[in-house]
């Protein structure tokens, strides 16, 4: 099977059952990561940063970000149509039906039965850039000292962007230009 064939199948399961936002395609990043060595843990912590920073879904842009590193412009090409064609078929479908069907209690149910799906899957995303950024197990396995364990400069930036991000209101481009900044210049 060609790798853009592949590409296209394996954003199109993603697509498929990512409900949530582009924030819920982290789970399958991950595995699609373990299963096809395409891309590294640490790189889909960069794909989050570039995605975010850009203009766009995040989940388009971490798929188009995942097929170019995969197999250059075709491949994100790839990566992209297999993505976003289960939305545009489900959206299809479902705008032909929904009058009919808005005030079914079954429908109204199915979605709220969806909500908790999608903050688990959002969930599990936070905990794996968490342990990508945050943690450091090789470390810990080396010294098996709790402390070995956390990056505290990574750390410290997050809680110091968090709080300024509630007091100044500025567009997340600007924190993530400042983020990138200190970490040419700390090497992090």
């Amino acid at each position: 099977m060609s790798i853009l064939l592949r590409l296209i199948i394996e954003f199109f399961k993603t697509g498929l059952f990512s409900v949530g936002g582009g924030l819920a395609t982290l789970p399958f990043l991950y595995e699609m990561s373990d299963n096809t060595g395409w891309y590294t843990h640490a790189d889909i912590a960069d794909m989050i940063a570039i995605s975010e920073s850009t203009p766009g879904a995040i989940g388009i842009n971490m798929s188009t970000y995942a097929g170019y590193t995969t197999a250059g412009v075709p491949g994100g090409f790839a990566a992209t149509l297999g993505l976003a064609l289960p939305s545009l078929i489900i959206i299809l479908i479902i705008a032909r039906f929904l009058d009919r069907f808005s005030d079914n209690k079954y429908v109204k149910n199915a979605f709220y039965g969806l909500r908790p799906a999608s903050i688990a899957m959002i969930t599990a995303a936070l905990f794996n850039v968490v342990r990508v950024a945050l943690v450091d197990l090789n470390a810990y396995a080396q010294t098996n000292s709790i402390v070995s364990l956390f990056r505290p400069v990574p750390i410290l930036m997050a809680v110091i962007l968090y709080f300024v991000m509630k007091k100044i209101k500025w567009h997340p481009v600007i924190f993530l230009a400042i983020s990138a900044v200190i970490g040419i210049v700390l090497k992090l």
